[in-house]
């Protein structure tokens, strides 16, 4: 590496410029005064939106991305492609242009990476830097500094990359990209997406074969982008996991990508409808990829009724419109296993459990610990303080259903989107309202959620100012 590199102490200390803490915003959620009634569009798919960005950035050409999600998390990635040299373009509502720059063609970036609160963002982005031979420095909001790195960082320095960060692997984070880069040969410890996907982008940029296993199958968005910029992608079927082989250096391709709408950001309205009685929604265009469908398997258990329509593929993901009508539901066990395919779907699930006759055990939640939040301890606090009878039980959450609902309670979302949205749509059938201390996060994934879901019912808006 060249020696005028600056310092990695030298380097974080210009960051105390850039944090700042946003205006929180309070909101509270009330009983509606008619049904949930109408036809509506989620966002685009975040886990798509960030690997659509991040490869078209990769490849030689320009790719135009429809439905592209507008949230601050996706609009990070943006920031941070153009700041690696590529050009992004926004032409209009949910359409950008990418003019990518080749594997290997990324180039330096003049500033430190600020990805605010994406988890998503920082660890795919380190995969992708830590086979390009330059210094850079990530680092993000008072939430994301907070979660752990290492488990990308210490797989990603066998290809010769180097890592600082703070205390336990926590950003920011510096990176020195390896000159010649190693591929990879490593079995994921826990089922991870994002640990997955950061370790194929390091091993684009790497000559051979780039190899992971994974002890349990995960969301493949990556595989499927992948093969559609014209990548050779392998998946080996084991046991309940799959090994994933990865040709490096290959030339990709610009190509054309229509997001789908966010298989989470449709939880809520789903959850929602379900539990209003009278309510009927159509949702158009839900991602529909069956690794990414563990919610919608689990409440069907549950009793719901939730119908696909028009089901087709778009891009190499299955696509379909959900149909959902109030509904009963009935306490289940959903198994650990089934974890991977809803991990972002939990705290929203235990509202409908808190609403389910019976009572309801999801197993092996390890992975929400190391989320926006401690999303098993904070879904857990957000039910028992607005009645609901729950406990923790090693990796597992348990709640008691079908006894009346109190509400009432100011929830502490902690920064986390999905807390919030969870809270919110709980206060929808409490007697009392639910109220959270900020919603101002709900914007890093669901920007228009509250106005779109007050716009289902006639009547006053059931979400509002406290």
């Amino acid at each position: 590496m060249p020696s005028s590199r600056p310092p990695v102490k030298q380097a974080f200390s210009v960051l105390s410029a850039r944090m700042h803490i946003a205006a929180t915003r309070p909101l509270a959620a009330r009983r509606p005064a008619a049904p949930l009634f109408g036809t509506i569009r989620v966002p685009g798919d975040k886990s798509i939106s960030h690997r659509a960005l991040m490869f078209a950035a990769l490849a030689v050409g320009e790719t135009r991305i429809s439905g592209l999600l507008e949230g601050e998390d996706v609009l990070r990635t943006a920031a941070a492609m153009r700041a690696l040299g590529a050009e992004v373009v926004q032409d209009g509502p949910g359409r950008w242009r990418v003019a990518g720059r080749g594997v290997g063609g990324l180039v330096e970036p003049a500033d430190v990476l600020d990805m605010g609160n994406s988890g998503t963002a920082a660890r795919l982005l380190t995969g992708m830097l830590a086979s390009h031979p330059f210094f850079s420095v990530l680092t993000g909001d008072a939430s994301l500094r907070r979660r752990p790195m290492r488990r990308v960082t210490d797989p990603l320095g066998a290809c010769g990359a180097r890592f600082s960060s703070r205390t336990g692997g926590r950003l920011p984070l510096a990176i020195e990209g390896a000159r010649d880069p190693l591929p990879l040969d490593y079995r994921l410890p826990v089922p991870s997406a994002q640990v997955k996907s950061a370790l194929l982008l390091c091993g684009l940029n790497a000559p051979g074969l780039t190899r992971i296993e994974e002890p349990e199958a995960t969301r493949d968005h990556s595989e499927n982008m992948l093969r559609h910029f014209g990548a050779e992608v392998t998946v080996q079927v084991e046991g309940a996991g799959r090994i994933i082989t990865l040709s490096g250096q290959p030339h990709l391709s610009a190509a054309d990508v229509r997001v789908p709408g966010d298989p989470s950001s449709a939880a809520f309205f789903v959850i929602a409808a379900l539990l209003v009685p009278g309510s009927r929604l159509r949702i158009e265009g839900v991602g529909l990829n069956p690794l990414r469908c563990g919610l919608f398997t689990t409440l069907r258990e549950m009793g719901a009724d939730l119908v696909v329509e028009n089901a087709r593929s778009e891009g190499g993901e299955a696509v379909g419109d959900l149909v959902v009508t109030h509904s009963p539901l009935r306490a289940v066990d959903v198994p650990a296993d089934r974890a991977p395919s809803m991990i972002d779907e939990f705290p929203i699930l235990a509202v409908a459990a808190a609403c389910a006759e019976g009572v309801t055990r999801m197993a092996g939640l390890k992975e929400l610990r190391v989320k926006e939040s401690d999303r098993l301890t904070a879904t857990a606090a957000l039910l028992a303080a607005n009645g609901v009878r729950v406990a923790i039980e090693g990796d597992d959450l348990i709640v008691r259903g079908g006894t009346p609902l109190a509400g009432g309670a100011m929830v502490k979302t902690h920064m986390d989107h999905r807390l919030a949205m969870s809270a919110l749509v709980l206060g929808l059938v409490t007697p009392a309202p639910v109220a959270v201390d900020d919603s101002a996060f709900i914007n890093t994934s669901f920007p228009g959620f509250v106005p779109l879901l007050n716009g289902l019912v006639q009547g006053p808006d059931p979400i509002a100012a406290p």
